[in-house]
């Protein structure tokens, strides 16, 4: 089977990663190979893996194996009830530091002789990222080039890092934005944008491009809110899952797999054996549902507007 060109725009969605791998594992079977590839926070994680030339399948026994409670070390200080987790917010910004999250990506990278962008020659990978300090949604590598980093030379593992800083539990990235000569706090990019299908899109495609995002469950448990880090708690999960529940354009339906989420949470790093099994296995069967009548015809179909649909376009090399 020759491979089919298209293009993967990948959700934030923490530890439920899990899923969209396993919907990436019915597209390669389908024969699509990626030719562009972005992501928001753990979705940017898993694009970079790709970019870097993981298959789906060396990514589930990877991700599968994986101690994820490693990426939230605890300081000694904060096994003191509200106290140390608070000294850590107001000296750190963050619950966690970002840095195991950047060395293990990093690894993993490396393992494929990929530390840079300008590493990357088969594909190209955009990472969402935001700019707290001045509101700026960044499509890493080409919008650090203000803050004097050169797309070329932009490590990936670091701009994964930026994407998966959830505000509040992960520290911010701290860069010097030069014009203005003032820190910039960089985090996860899903504060602004966590699924950016549009990013790709132009007005005449040449293959598709397809969008991977979490299908919230219903009935999901309210958080319990008994203290101050519980309230902090709730507070970055209201604000980085309520994206699963926003209602998906109707012109995005045809070029998105929905994933079920399991009611799992994002930071749930704990997350069992059967349950990352649970998930990937409920994204491979929303893949096959998805591709079960799609068509390529149809997609172009309601790309050119027919039914009245209207695109937000941006310059690219693909659809």
């Amino acid at each position: 089977m020759f491979p089919i060109r298209a293009d993967a725009v990948l959700e934030g969605g923490g530890i439920k990663a899990f899923g969209l791998v396993g919907a990436l594992s019915v597209a390669e079977e389908k024969g699509y190979e990626w030719r562009q590839l972005a992501g928001t926070s753990a979705g940017a994680m898993v694009a970079s893996l790709l970019a870097a030339g993981y298959t789906s399948g060396e990514l589930y026994r990877l991700l599968s194996r994986h101690d994820f409670t490693q990426l939230i070390p605890y300081a000694w200080y904060q096994r003191v009830p509200y106290f140390g987790s608070g000294v850590r917010l107001l000296l750190k910004k963050g619950l966690f530091p970002g840095r195991p999250l950047e060395k293990w990506i990093g690894e993993l990278l490396a393992q494929k002789g990929i530390y840079t962008f300008g590493n990357l020659k088969d594909r190209k990978l955009s990472i969402i990222a935001s700019d707290i300090s001045r509101g700026n949604l960044l499509v890493l590598p080409n919008d650090l080039e203000e803050y004097g980093i050169p797309a070329h030379t932009l490590s990936v593992a670091r701009a994964v890092r930026m994407s998966c800083s959830i505000p509040l539990f992960f520290d911010p990235v701290k860069v010097m934005h030069r014009p203005t000569k003032k820190i910039s706090y960089i985090v996860d990019g899903g504060v602004l944008s966590n699924f950016p299908v549009w990013l790709f899109d132009q007005e005449n495609p040449r293959w598709p491009t397809f969008g991977f995002r979490f299908l919230s469950d219903s009935g999901v448990n309210p958080h319990v809110i008994n203290g101050p880090i519980s309230l902090i708690r709730a507070m970055f999960y209201t604000m980085m899952e309520a994206h699963d529940n926003r209602h998906i354009k109707e012109q995005d339906k045809l070029r998105t797999i929905q994933v079920p989420t399991l009611n799992v949470k994002m930071t749930d790093f704990d997350l069992t054996e059967v349950k990352r099994q649970q998930l990937f296995d409920a994204g491979a069967e929303a893949a096959r549902n998805f591709f079960k009548d799609w068509t390529f015809q149809q997609y172009l179909a309601m790309r050119r507007g027919d039914g009245h649909i209207a695109f937000r376009m941006r310059p690219s090399q693909s659809g």
